[in-house]
């Protein structure tokens, strides 16, 4: 099974772009999904994040505030750079056994969407790495819309991440997600992202 990275700075439509390779046959691994079942309730993660961030980013219930842990989180770089440490050894792992499912169920083309994976462990298991980009003016109000946030802490969650360069350095190949470019069109450009 060939496996394809896919990452891209907040607000860059990473989603809609793993939904449409979904869409043409792809095993998306999505690593948001995964982040949820690392920090579920009680879990060996959430403690150590609540040790770190603060033990009011649990709920009255002990689930985690997730709007209360990105504040702080993408409050600065350090802080997003701890979230990391602290989560993504349990994401690559879960990665590991979403990876083996999709080998089992036959898949020829795996996907991993995940936001910080130039930074996680799970990068080496990528043949290429895809992003997608978009300009910060879009991405900002993308952000606000789809969080329901201001633009002070759309831009704080932009900030925490590294500049367009540095993603754009990593590309094997880049998924320019706005107008004037047709997405479905985009996609071609990855081996396997034509007609399934």
């Amino acid at each position: 099974m060939k496996i394809y990275g896919l990452t891209g700075k907040t607000g860059a439509g990473k989603s809609t772009v793993a939904g449409l390779f979904s869409k043409k046959g792809f095993f998306v691994v999505d690593g948001d999904v995964v982040a949820r079942r690392i920090t579920e309730k009680g879990s060996p993660v959430l403690v150590e994040l609540a040790g770190y961030f603060g033990l009011d980013i649990l709920l009255p219930d002990g689930t985690l505030d997730r709007k209360k842990l990105a504040a702080r989180a993408f409050a600065s770089k350090s802080a997003t750079e701890k979230l990391c440490e602290l989560t993504h050894p349990e994401i690559h792992r879960l990665f590991l056994e979403e990876i083996k499912k999709g080998e089992e169920m036959g898949f020829e083309f795996c996907l991993i969407d995940a936001a910080a994976l130039l930074e996680s462990p799970s990068k080496v298991l990528c043949e290429k790495i895809i992003v997608v980009f978009c300009p910060e003016s879009i991405r900002l109000e993308r952000i606000m819309e789809r969080d329901g946030i201001s633009s002070q802490d759309a831009l704080r969650r932009i900030n925490a991440q590294k500049a367009d360069d540095y993603y754009l350095s990593q590309a094997d190949i880049i998924i320019n997600n706005y107008p004037p470019y047709d997405i479905e069109k985009e996609i071609e450009k990855i081996p396997g992202g034509g007609e399934a």
